[in-house]
């Protein structure tokens, strides 16, 4: 009786379809962060696995800064090698920097009293006294270590500028003006005009 049981058993499984389930391959493999291109997986990528390129950060730093500022106004925070301008009508431009090396910082108040596209540079006399190869003037191009624009403070000598080597950003590097990276000083420029007030905080 128990072998007529399992024979209608299997009778029956072979009459009535089963309903298979198909699932097809899973690409989530990023959505939490543990996907192939993670150094510290601890699965190897299929043979036939090209990573896509991850998206870049982005140049400039979009985030909330620690202080207010008033509108039209530039915020220089040393410490944090940010520039934080808020236009008259209130939205905030946040770039990383490079600002003056120990001893050659600045801090205060100012405003900007002029701005030059494609500046020459011109070393002060201390500079070339401690590197005579120094020229006295640096035309505008690639060697310049001005960038491709300037914008420059009340006291004649302070500048935010573009700069040459955009590896120094984020650094303590200058003899105390402000570089930024190319596009971004030109961002600002277009955005500035003379008679804004700067900010230097430490």
């Amino acid at each position: 009786m128990r072998l007529l049981a399992l024979l209608a058993a299997a009778l029956l499984l072979t009459v009535i379809p089963a309903r298979a389930q198909f699932y097809g391959p899973y690409d989530g493999y990023d959505e939490y962060g543990y996907g192939y291109e993670d150094p510290y997986s601890p699965y190897p990528p299929p043979l036939d696995y090209e990573p896509m390129p991850r998206d870049r950060e982005p140049l400039r730093e979009r985030r909330q800064p620690q202080t207010r500022n008033a509108r039209g106004t530039i915020l220089i925070a040393t410490r944090e090698h940010t520039l934080i301008y808020t236009t008259p009508w209130g939205e905030q431009y946040i770039y990383p920097i490079a600002v003056g090396r120990e001893g050659k910082q600045w801090y205060g108040s100012t405003r900007v009293v002029s701005k030059r596209e494609h500046p020459e540079w011109r070393p002060t006399a201390s500079m070339r006294q401690k590197n005579p190869r120094l020229p006295a003037v640096v035309k505008p191009g690639p060697a310049n270590p001005l960038g491709t624009r300037a914008i420059y403070l009340a006291d004649g000598l302070l500048r935010i500028h573009g700069t040459n080597d955009p590896s120094s950003i984020g650094t303590n590097a200058s003899s105390g003006c402000f570089r930024m990276y190319p596009e971004d000083v030109e961002e600002l420029y277009e955005m500035v005009q003379p008679g804004t007030q700067v900010i230097v905080q430490r």
